[in-house]
């Protein structure tokens, strides 16, 4: 990020990553990344360029896109921007089974909601990008302001497991500096 601020233009970067924090079935604390920047680019761009990408490398057919609220709307009939947080906490009691929740935030329901029961419904023929999070997962991410407003950023999976992330690149050190403060 240091490179693209001094000016180098489009950038990429193949190497290791260690997140000794993510540890999982599907998360190791090592791993290789294959990391770009693609100066321009918003994240429907890097979309069109990921999924080239991936029926190049590894053959997969042409990606399906769904926005967040489609995706939501289409595996639970609720729109995850706008449903009650009471609401919210009971679908994720009956369809998760979890009960002991006093520490959990909307974040969390919406995220058990997606791993435990979107995750495994996605199309497994063809890689699934899903684009337009809540404005509140936007670490990284321009906000659009939307109504409600939304990140501009993305996830793609390929049968069913996340397989990489990408956003419209937050250019604000302002912004950036009250995020990273209110976490």
């Amino acid at each position: 990020k240091r490179l693209l601020c001094a000016g180098s233009g489009s950038i990429y970067q193949l190497c290791k990553a260690f997140r000794s924090d993510e540890m999982g079935r599907l998360h190791h604390p090592e791993f290789s990344i294959l990391e770009w920047y693609h100066i321009g680019f918003d994240h429907h761009d890097l979309m069109r360029e990921m999924d080239e990408f991936l029926q190049y490398v590894i053959q997969t057919k042409p990606a399906k896109k769904l926005s967040y609220q489609e995706i939501f709307e289409k595996y639970l009939n609720i729109n995850p921007h706008l449903i009650s947080d009471e609401k919210l906490k009971t679908i994720v009691q009956t369809h998760c089974g979890i009960k002991n929740d006093h520490e959990l935030d909307r974040d969390d329901y919406l995220n058990l909601l997606m791993t435990h029961v979107i995750e495994p419904q996605l199309d497994k023929d063809h890689p699934v990008f899903i684009y337009d999070y809540p404005a509140s997962q936007a670490a990284l991410a321009k906000i659009r302001q939307d109504n409600p407003p939304v990140a501009e950023r993305f996830e793609v999976y390929i049968q069913g497991i996340e397989l990489a992330n990408g956003y419209h690149e937050l250019t604000d050190a302002t912004e950036q500096k009250n995020r990273f403060n209110q976490d």
